[in-house]
């Protein structure tokens, strides 16, 4: 089996990322809960991503074609980085993508001390996947009870319900 590369992504290819990406977690929450009249993840979400301080973005390739991608932050002082995006294509599910791609980012950033990332509460998918393929660990709940520091604004939007995890390194 080839292995699955990072390859970073080129300013011209930004749209290709954004439309795959809405288009796989569009997907995934309709497959779940039907149709939704809007993007599950506004384009402003993932811009935010992309302008982030220490954002560095991918695009997941394997035998040559585009399979996925992700976005992270990397902090090198406190080596406390921030998984912000990973997503497979669709049709590329249920192939161990998804863990391949989070595999590849952990080789090409050794030196991280903890990861973070969160999902929201509804995707029971994505929970499966941080938690058991991937070796996070729930640390929060973000509610209208309990709200991200800096997102309050955000409440009391439907679907603003988070799980905040941790995988800290060895």
């Amino acid at each position: 089996m080839t292995e699955l590369k990072l390859r970073p992504l080129k300013l011209e290819e930004k749209e290709i990322f954004i439309k795959d990406i809405q288009e796989a977690f569009q997907k995934a929450y309709v497959d779940v809960n039907g149709e939704l009249d809007e993007p599950i993840i506004p384009r402003e979400d993932i811009e935010e991503a992309f302008a982030a301080e220490g954002s560095e973005a991918y695009f997941a390739v394997l035998d040559g074609q585009v399979v996925g991608g992700t976005v992270v932050t990397i902090k090198p002082q406190t080596q406390h980085n921030h998984l912000d995006l990973l997503y497979v294509k669709v049709g590329g599910q249920n192939r161990g993508l998804g863990q391949q791609i989070w595999q590849a980012i952990e080789v090409l950033y050794p030196e991280t001390k903890v990861w973070e990332t969160d999902t929201p509460y509804f995707d029971k998918r994505n929970l499966h996947f941080y938690i058991n393929r991937c070796g996070f660990k729930v640390v929060e709940f973000y509610n209208a009870n309990h709200m991200e520091p800096g997102k309050e604004d955000k409440f009391p939007e439907e679907g603003s319900e988070f799980f905040r995890f941790e995988k800290v390194m060895k």
